[in-house]
Order: structure tokens, then sequence, then C-alpha cells
């Protein structure tokens, strides 16, 4: 998820809700495990399941200029799996699958808002390029940034963001690209009551920090390089939500440049039970982070929670009508204990 780029991190924030995964560890943590905490930014790329529809072009021909996609319904915001039986992975499989068609009508495949149903388009062959076309901007990977929340000590497993990368229907995402890049924070979108703040970051192309292999429904996981440099990172153990109390804790997050920085929250509830793993619910105290982001913002998902020296969970949503306000996820169940 590749090009230097400037991204938000609208992708990989909660705003209220998260859904149950079995953690993507790998293993069950040990009692003895040390975790060094997280707290940086990364950033990193999925796939969009097919090929995502974002705009509409016109296509001319020798008989005036049309819109195919458009005209036969379709919408942004769907994506299309698959074109008269052939899959559709990326951009390319489109392209190919319509020079097949010898511009006769196609049936699409197309997935929109949870749903899938069958679209049928005639294309279009372009003046210029001479290629079938259905008139659709589109893309077929994800990129954004989010902050990793641990990296186990043993063996440099690490998880991210707590929660699922989008709050809607795109819950089957995979790994398009492993290479997880350091991100620098550039600025600060400010978060207001209403309105959800976010983090705008720039993948550092040329710092690789992590092999990502699996995205589930509690956030990004996979293995750190070996050659990371640790030495600045605090080393701890998980502790139980049973644990956990009422009152004062801490967490780390990067807000400007690479380097995260401890933030003072209270913790105001805990709630073992929460079936969608809304353990905690948390308020930054920390004036700092007040007054340069209103408190959690998009991108600081994964957030690490600290208290009484241990690990306790993650920052995953924000609540929109009190950016001050959130919910965290409990560390075991991003362990997959």
């Amino acid at each position: 998820m590749r090009k230097l780029k400037f991204l938000c991190a609208a992708l990989f924030v909660g705003v209220f809700a998260v859904a149950l995964c079995g953690g993507g560890t790998g293993k069950a943590a040990a009692a003895t495990d040390e975790y060094y905490l997280g707290g940086m930014t990364a950033g990193f790329s999925l796939s969009a399941g097919g090929a995502e529809i974002v705009g509409f072009s016109e296509i001319e021909d020798e008989s005036g200029r049309h819109k195919p996609a458009e005209e036969a319904g379709l919408k942004i915001g769907d994506t299309i799996c698959a074109l008269n039986g052939i899959q559709i992975k990326k951009i390319g499989d489109l392209g190919a699958a319509l020079e097949v068609c010898g511009g006769r009508s196609v049936v699409l495949l197309v997935k929109r808002s949870g749903e899938t149903a069958e679209a049928t388009v005639t294309p279009v062959k372009d003046k210029k390029s001479g290629k079938y076309k259905l008139g659709v901007l589109i893309r077929d990977t994800l990129s954004g940034i989010g902050t990793v929340t641990y990296i186990r000590k043993g063996d440099l497993r690490f998880g991210a963001l707590g929660h699922a990368v989008c709050d809607d229907d795109k819950t089957n995402l995979e790994i398009a690209e492993k290479s997880v890049y350091l991100c620098s924070v550039i600025g600060v979108n400010k978060g207001k009551r209403g309105r959800a703040g976010e983090l705008r970051g720039l993948f550092m192309n040329d710092k690789t920090i992590a092999s990502a292999e699996t995205v589930c429904d509690v956030g990004l996981y996979g293995t750190f390089s070996a050659g990371y440099d640790f030495s600045a990172c605090e080393c701890v153990e998980a502790a139980s939500v049973k644990e956990a109390t009422i009152g004062s804790a801490y967490i780390y997050s990067t807000i400007d440049g690479v380097t995260p920085q401890k933030y003072e929250i209270a913790i105001a509830k805990v709630d073992a039970d929460q079936a969608d793993h809304k353990n905690f619910v948390v308020k930054v105290t920390d004036k700092r982070l007040i007054e340069e982001t209103g408190g959690i913002v998009q991108g600081m998902s994964g957030s690490p929670i600290v208290q009484n020296g241990k690990l306790i969970g993650a920052i995953t949503h924000v609540f929109i009508n009190d950016p001050t306000r959130g919910y965290g996820i409990a560390i075991e169940n991003m362990l997959g204990n």
C-alpha cells in the first residue's frame, strides 16, 4: 500500500462499530510473554475484493458519447467481482475480460452494501484507444494508516488497529501488499463535536518495518522486521481485562513525525463481557493531546492502553459527539485468548 503518498487515515479508525474475530496472531499468548509497546503509525494496502467503482467517465465512439455502466444502473461504491463468470480481483483483470467480449453485452456480478446482484452492460469501443470500456473509474486496493499496538518480543508478531479495517460491508479484505511501511504524521485534522478528526500521514517507502499476513475483525497481524530498532520501545507484560480498574491509565500514540508519545487518559468503564469488544470506555485527560487533536482521531486506532505498567488494551473508536471519549478493546481479544 509503492510510491510516496499523502493520505488521511479515514479507513483505519472506528466511530462506533467493532466485530468479533479470532485474533489472527498465530498462537495463544503465554503468561510470561513480553511485548514491545507500539504507538507508531504504519501504512499498508488491502485488496478491495474486486474493482471498486470510484467514479464514471464518458466514452466516445463514432455515434457519440456514452456512459454504459452508469446508464446500466451501477453506482459509485459498487465492486465488480466478476464479468461473464471471470473473477475480477484487480484492475487488469477487468480490462482483459472486456477484450474477450468483443463488444458484446456482458453480465457483471456486483457487490453493493453487502449484497450481490447481476447487471448487464454493453461495453463501448473507445474511439481513441480502440479498447472496449465500461466508463468506470476503479480502484483495486484500499490504502491507509493505523497504529501498531504491540510486537511480541519472542517472535516479533505484531497486532494493530484493534478493530475491522472498514465499518461497512468490506469485512473480507485481503492483504494486497505484504510490506508495512513506517508513516510520518505530517498533520492533524482536529476532532470536534459531531465530526471525527484524523491524522494525515506520509508513507515512508524506504522504511519497511513489517510484513502483513492477516487482516480480520480485530485488526491487522503479521511479523515485524528483525532489523527494526526496538531500543526506544518499552517492554511490558499483558494483563487481563479483569485486572483493569476505573481510573488513570496511559496511551501511546504518534501525532507528529514518527515517534510515539505517552498521553494520560482515564478509564471510565470496564466491561469484560461486552460482545462486540467495547471493553473500555476511556476519556482523554492529557491537555497536550486535547490541544493538538481534540482527543481521539482517526488513525489512532490501535494505540496501546497501559495501566499499572501492563498492556491492557487498545483504542478502537471515538465518540462522534465527544472526541475526548472513545472505546477500547481488551488486549486478550487481540492476542487470541
